[in-house]
């Protein structure tokens, strides 16, 4: 424990006061040619909310919030990390270490964290309570950054085992999407002495015996994985294969920083059509700033080139307890049989009916349902 520090996040005026600046002498672009989205995020809306982000937007409420929570800082395999530590006030609470994804962070979790910690100031149960570890991913936000290769998710996955038995926990579960996920299912393999569990809302697989005969559901989820890979996989391509050359872009312009996320809250949000309709504009605009303060464009990519290529590639089995909860416009979609094909201890798998990629963002209560639901499991 003496190696882990106390963090409060303390961002110079003089950072606000060149957002200010960038955000006052934008070079933009001419209007897309369609009348949606189809070729990106609308020029009007950017500039709407770029407007609204250089005038009304308030990084010291947000910053005021997260300085509200217990964060650290440690060092782990020579990178340092920051993580939030929420211990619930019962002392039998189950640990939870639960990590975020691209383009998301910690903001992601702003809802959930109390009804996990304190489920009974919340509507819930106190046998239902966890102590909270959310760390952040190398490379993104307040974490440190890689100076060499080598940080892809196991290594990941092995750094959180570690950060946990630091905390002095020697038995615990774990949760994930999108990146998170993959870190999450390759501790279900590497932490399984300590891990007694996992939950996934986007499950890392590649059904190989289960094609035949394909239900409705199967269908529809290898429908919208073909039509990502045909037009919603362009940002993975780049940050797969030349994260330092979008990464220039993205440090340097805010407007870029945003776009390049805020597409992605459009495209993989359950929203009706507009980002806006699920979350608050300060709510996309907090996680922004979780890039765009640390200069973390181009560090939070290198996750793509460093792992990319375990998407769609046979997986190794996970036996311990596991649960998945499929929400309806996730990126990657599995039935029930697709997921036992990797999961062989599947005790939870639950569809619902709203929700998409950031569902404890999107859908707080329905994720702690599920999570609650899948941990009983294992307690």
């Amino acid at each position: 424990m003496s190696d882990i520090k106390p963090f409060q996040i303390d961002i110079a005026q003089a950072d606000l006061d060149d957002l200010q600046r960038r955000l006052t002498h934008i070079r933009w672009p001419e209007r897309e040619t369609p009348v949606d989205w189809s070729q990106g995020i609308p020029l009007a809306y950017v500039k709407e909310l770029c407007g609204y982000w250089r005038e009304q937007y308030d990084w010291r409420r947000c910053e005021s919030w997260l300085n509200g929570l217990p964060q650290f800082t440690t060092e782990i395999d020579g990178l340092n990390f920051h993580f939030l530590h929420v211990r619930s006030s019962n002392e039998n609470a189950l640990p939870l270490v639960m990590t975020h994804g691209w383009p998301g962070s910690i903001i992601e979790f702003s809802k959930v964290i109390g009804p996990l910690t304190e489920p009974a100031s919340h509507g819930g149960c106190d046998d239902d309570a966890f102590h909270l570890v959310c760390p952040t991913l190398p490379g993104f936000g307040f974490s440190g950054k890689p100076s060499e290769p080598g940080w892809g998710v196991e290594r990941i996955g092995i750094a959180w085992g570690q950060l946990m038995a630091r905390l002095g926990y020697d038995r615990y579960v774990a949760q994930g999407g999108d990146w998170g996920a993959a870190v999450t299912c390759s501790m279900g393999i590497t932490e399984t002495r300590h891990c007694a569990g996992i939950h996934t809302n986007m499950p890392i697989l590649s059904p190989s015996e289960a094609l035949q005969g394909l239900s409705e559901y199967e269908n529809d989820a290898l429908a919208s994985a073909q039509y990502y890979w045909d037009w919603d996989s362009g940002y993975a391509k780049e940050q797969s294969t030349r994260p330092q050359t979008i990464g220039y872009g993205l440090v340097d312009s805010p407007v870029a920083q945003a776009a390049w996320i805020i597409e992605k809250f459009w495209a993989w949000t359950d929203s009706d059509g507009h980002p806006e309709n699920v979350l608050t504009r300060d709510e996309l605009l907090d996680n922004v700033m979780m890039y765009w303060l640390p200069s973390a464009g181009a560090s939070s990519a290198r996750i793509y080139w460093e792992s990319f290529s375990l998407i769609g590639t046979p997986q190794a089995s996970i036996e311990i307890p596991s649960g998945v909860s499929m929400f309806p416009k996730e990126i990657f979609r599995a039935s029930r049989r697709w997921v036992e094909e990797r999961f062989k201890n599947l005790v939870h798998y639950n569809v619902l009916e709203k929700g998409g990629h950031f569902a404890a963002f999107e859908q707080p209560n329905t994720f702690v349902d599920e999570v609650r639901t899948c941990f009983r499991h294992m307690r």
